[in-house]
C-alpha cells in the first residue's frame, strides 16, 4: 500500500526540515557575499587583492613637520671583488680625525739613521688638531695640551697583557690585580715643528717606567725609569700617519734630503755624532751635523730627557727650557726657614729657566747652555744639561 505525503491542516504539502535549513544557509551565504562586495572587499584569490592595492597606493606620505630619514650606506654589503681602498675612496671615510684633515694632504714617514718623524704638508695649527684627536682614540689620556708650543703629552698608561676578558678574568682582576700586570708603564710626547715652507714635522718620543721591588723581602714596589723603546715610537708614528689623508703605512721611509739614511737598525749601535768639549769655564756639546739635523736631534733629546720646553725660536737657534738642578734644589731647601720645614715635609722648589743655544759652523753645530738672560751658564747645571743631551743623542 502506498502512503500519501504528509499534509498540513490546510491541505498544503509539508516541507522537510532538512530542506528548510539548506535554504536558510544558501540565503545567508548570498547575503554575506553581497555584503563583502558592498564594503569593497576582495577575495583572497583575487589577483588584485590588498597586496596589489597597496602597491597602487604607493608609500605613506611623510607628515609636514617631519623629514624623511636618509639612507645610511655604511651597512650596505659591498659588491664582490671591491677592494678596501676603493671603498675608502668612494665613501670618503678616512677614520677618526679626518674631519680636520683637508683633502689632498700628503704625509710621509722620514727616517734619518735612528731618527724617525712625519713630514706633513700642513701648517702646524692644522696638524696639531689631528694629533690632539689621535691619542684619545688609541686609549691614552692627555696631560699636556699646549697648542702654542705644539706639544702634546699623554698620561702614564700601564701596559696590560692580552688575556681573555671572561667572568673568571674579571673575578681575578677584582682580587688579584697583579695577575694581569706587566709592571710596565708608557708615556708619549708629540712635538710639532714648523718648517721654513710652513709645513709640519711631527716627532713622537717614548718614555717608560718599570715596577721594581724596594727590598729583598719583595713586599713593597716602586716605579723607576726604563729605557725608551724605539719600536713603540715607530709604531705610533705609523698609526698617526694613517690619520692624514694620503698617508700610507706600507710606504718606504725616506731619508732626510742631502744625506743617505744609516744602514743600521735603530736598535743597533751607531757612531757617536756628539761629544763634550770643555775649555776652562766654557762647556759645549759639538754635534757633527748641520743646523737642521742638529736642531731635530736636540729637540728629541730634550723630549726624551723629560725637560720642560717652554718656548723655542728656530731662527735664533734657541730652546727655552726649565731644569731642576740637584745642587740648586738642595741649596734652596737648606735655605728655607724652620716654619716651612715643620709644616711641609717636602717643600717644592721651582725649576730654573735656561736657554739651549745652537750655533752652526758649516757641517758642525755647537750647543751651549745659557741662563734665562742669555749669559753663559758657568755652574754645574749647564754641564749636567749638556751631558744628558749627549746621552740622549746616542
Amino acid at each position: 500500500m502506498r502512503h500519501s505525503p504528509h499534509k498540513t491542516s490546510d491541505g498544503a504539502p509539508r516541507v522537510a526540515a532538512g530542506s528548510r535549513r539548506a535554504s536558510w544557509f544558501a540565503c545567508t551565504l548570498v547575503c554575506a557575499l553581497a555584503g563583502c562586495s558592498w564594503l569593497g572587499l576582495k577575495s583572497s584569490t583575487d589577483s588584485t587583492g590588498y597586496q596589489a592595492e597597496a602597491a597602487r597606493q604607493g608609500p605613506l606620505d611623510v607628515p609636514p613637520d617631519l623629514s624623511p630619514l636618509t639612507k645610511d650606506e655604511r651597512f650596505s654589503v659591498p659588491d664582490q671583488g671591491t677592494s678596501a681602498n676603493a671603498l675608502r675612496s668612494a665613501s670618503g671615510a678616512t677614520g677618526s680625525g679626518s674631519s680636520v684633515v683637508p683633502r689632498g694632504t700628503k704625509a710621509r714617514l722620514v727616517r734619518d739613521g735612528a731618527q724617525r718623524w712625519l713630514a706633513v704638508d700642513l701648517p702646524p695649527e692644522k696638524a696639531y688638531e689631528v694629533v690632539k684627536e689621535f691619542w684619545p682614540s688609541v686609549g691614552l689620556k692627555l696631560t699636556m695640551d699646549q697648542p702654542t708650543l705644539g706639544i702634546v703629552e699623554t698620561d702614564w698608561q700601564e701596559k696590560r697583557p692580552s688575556v681573555p676578558t671572561g667572568a673568571i678574568q674579571r673575578a681575578l682582576n677584582m682580587f688579584l690585580e697583579s695577575v694581569t700586570s706587566t709592571g710596565l708603564k708608557d708615556q708619549y710626547r708629540t712635538r710639532i715643528e714648523r718648517t721654513p715652507t710652513d709645513t709640519s714635522e711631527i716627532f713622537i718620543t717614548h718614555r717608560g717606567l718599570e715596577e721594581v721591588y724596594t727590598s729583598n723581602d719583595k713586599v713593597a714596589t716602586t716605579w723607576q725609569p726604563r729605557q725608551r723603546d724605539p719600536e713603540l715610537e715607530a709604531e705610533m708614528l705609523q698609526r698617526l700617519l694613517l690619520r692624514f689623508e694620503g698617508g700610507d703605512a706600507a710606504s718606504v721611509a725616506q731619508a732626510a734630503p742631502g744625506k743617505p739614511a744609516a744602514g743600521k737598525d735603530p736598535g743597533t749601535s751607531l757612531l757617536a755624532i756628539s761629544h763634550m768639549v770643555k775649555e776652562g769655564t766654557d762647556s759645549r756639546l759639538e754635534v757633527d751635523e748641520p743646523f737642521d739635523r742638529a736642531w731635530r736631534r736636540v729637540g728629541l733629546a730634550l723630549d726624551r730627557g723629560g725637560f720642560t720646553v717652554e718656548d723655542r725660536d728656530r731662527t735664533k737657534g734657541l730652546y727655552f727650557v726649565r731644569y731642576l738642578d740637584p745642587d740648586y734644589q738642595a741649596k734652596q731647601r737648606d735655605s728655607q726657614g724652620l716654619f716651612s720645614r715643620i709644616f711641609s715635609s717636602d717643600p717644592k722648589v721651582e725649576a730654573q729657566q735656561f736657554r739651549v743655544a745652537l750655533l752652526t759652523d758649516g757641517d758642525r753645530t755647537s750647543v751651549r747652555v745659557q741662563d734665562k738672560d742669555g749669559h753663559p751658564e758657568a755652574g754645574s747645571a749647564g754641564d749636567r744639561i749638556l751631558k744628558q743631551l749627549d746621552e740622549q743623542m746616542r
